[in-house]
């Protein structure tokens, strides 16, 4: 497995779980056009895209452009590595017809496509180290629970406030939430930052 620093921008689920099978990295998808109307995913990748850095890896249609161009414009371009993929004609196992343009998108590329497409962005494919930050100590599901962000009943106004004062959409799943408060903060200013809160 390959870790990647960077946080890497998708279009779709398709792609992240394509890439959650090659890389060890933190994977956002955009939802496809949602980016153009959620200001909350704009700000949190800009946020991200300062922490860490961001890695546009689109499909190479007029569509993935788009979305590429749309990030662009939120997020300062000296923070983005931008991975291309070829033009493939042909169509994703999983679909029925092929895209408009026919091409296949990051889902339906090869593996070495996407290592090419990394590659040439910039990117440090390195094998992951097997060296342990153990001194770092880190938010997680535990923390969430303990903290009411999950099984207590007002988890979900507790979460909506944190979010909100993150400026983070307010859909993502407990596990993206942990993946990004643990770029975001530290785990101190996470806790101060719920005491300060609640």
């Amino acid at each position: 497995m390959i870790k990647i620093n960077e946080v890497i921008v998708v279009e779709g689920k398709s792609d992240k779980i394509k890439l959650e099978r090659l890389v060890d990295a933190v994977i956002i998808e955009t939802g496809g056009f949602r980016i153009f109307k959620d200001d909350e995913m704009r700000n949190m990748l800009r946020d991200l895209a300062e922490k860490r850095g961001l890695i546009i890896l689109t499909d190479s249609d007029s569509a993935g452009f788009a979305i590429r161009n749309a990030i662009k414009g939120s997020v300062d371009p000296k923070f983005i590595k931008n991975a291309y993929i070829s033009e493939v004609k042909g169509k994703e196992r999983r679909k029925r017809n092929p895209s408009k343009e026919g091409l296949l998108g990051v889902e339906g590329v090869s593996d070495e496509e996407i290592f090419n497409a990394l590659r040439r962005a910039g990117v440090n494919l390195e094998k992951k180290s097997s060296e342990k930050r153990e001194n770092i100590k880190k938010i997680t599901k535990i923390d969430m629970f303990e903290d009411g962000f999950s099984g207590s009943s007002n988890s979900v106004e507790r979460r909506k406030k944190l979010e909100q004062e993150l400026n983070l959409p307010t859909h993502l799943s407990t596990n993206k939430l942990i993946e990004v408060l643990n770029i975001l903060l530290t785990y101190e200013e996470y806790k101060n930052l719920i005491d300060s809160l609640f």
